[in-house]
């Protein structure tokens, strides 16, 4: 049976369109939105970087988000429109193996930082005295470090165990980028429950972290109806905002995508599923935390004009 995987040397991903013009169009929307995600988190990423006013520990999470949703979306959009482009559904082995260690390193990355961006808006609201001492320049570096680093092991762990299963179904991938359940579809029988485990594991940190999301924003909103003034009460909300509002787009998107039942499955929904938490989540996330942020859309408007 591991001949079989062996002999694999490239995989076949799921198109978007089969005819040539629905393929240019694909192209043609996917560049559209690759150029805005590039756009918008690569200015928030410089706009913080050479703002000295920006130089906190909210914005620092915040480039770190934004550093995520630039790779997550430029490891899988690329070769799609690759491949519409030049008409063909080929992916080599390697490429693939690359490809779902990065999104996988990536995506994972990511709620970590937005679990540790629930704990900084926790500890400004409900904690404000303390903020300086617990959420030093020192101590979110280390936080930070701590994302990338459980995201790496992560990714690094689920794709060693993923690949080294024996393929004995073929070589054509369900979707329009390599993720693991596509993979594991592919394995021999009995072979996969080695990576089901792993997956369980994960499964249970990742709800451990949105465990914490969630009851670090029941202490918010309790600290916050305590406030008396309407305008405090409103200042604080419009802070957590648009972290909420992302937290809820990522996950809501994931746990859908993988928790949905089979009986509604089709390739076409798995193919709209996909894209709504693998690319629209890293075009949408600039414009939600730039649109209610005053302080972040000054910034931007003086480096336009070159002003700091």
């Amino acid at each position: 049976m591991s001949n079989c995987s062996s002999s694999i040397s490239q995989f076949l991903l799921l198109p978007f369109a089969d005819t040539r013009e629905l393929q240019l169009l694909h192209f043609c929307l996917f560049l559209g939105i690759y150029l805005a995600a590039l756009l918008g988190n690569g200015l928030i990423i410089i706009t913080i970087d050479c703002d000295h006013r920006l130089h906190t520990p909210m914005y620092f999470f915040l480039l770190n988000l934004s550093l995520t949703d630039l790779g997550c979306i430029s490891t899988t959009v690329p070769k799609s429109m690759a491949n519409s482009l030049w008409d063909t559904r080929a992916i080599s082995y390697t490429g693939c193996v690359a490809q779902l260690f990065f999104f996988l390193f990536l995506i994972s990355t990511e709620f970590c930082v937005l679990t540790v961006m629930a704990y900084d808006r926790y500890v400004a609201i409900c904690q404000p005295l303390h903020y300086g001492t617990l959420l030093g320049s020192r101590a979110c570096v280390h936080m930070a470090a701590a994302a990338w680093a459980s995201g790496f092991l992560n990714a690094v762990l689920h794709t060693a165990n993923t690949f080294s299963l024996p393929l004995c179904h073929g070589n054509a991938v369900d979707q329009f980028f390599c993720e693991i359940p596509q993979i594991l579809k592919l394995s021999c029988s009995d072979a996969y429950l080695r990576e089901i485990g792993l997956s369980v594991v994960s499964s249970c940190l990742g709800f451990g972290c949105f465990v914490f999301i969630v009851v670090s924003y029941v202490q918010i909103f309790r600290a916050v109806l305590r406030i008396p003034s309407q305008q405090g009460r409103h200042k604080a909300f419009s802070t957590c905002l648009p972290h909420l509002t992302v937290v809820s787009l990522f996950v809501s998107t994931i746990l859908f995508s993988y928790l949905k039942p089979p009986s509604i499955s089709s390739l076409c929904l798995d193919l709209v599923v996909s894209f709504l938490y693998s690319v629209f989540p890293p075009a949408v996330n600039p414009l939600i935390y730039s649109m209610r942020n005053k302080e972040l859309k000054d910034a931007m408007w003086k480096l336009r004009t070159g002003y700091f």
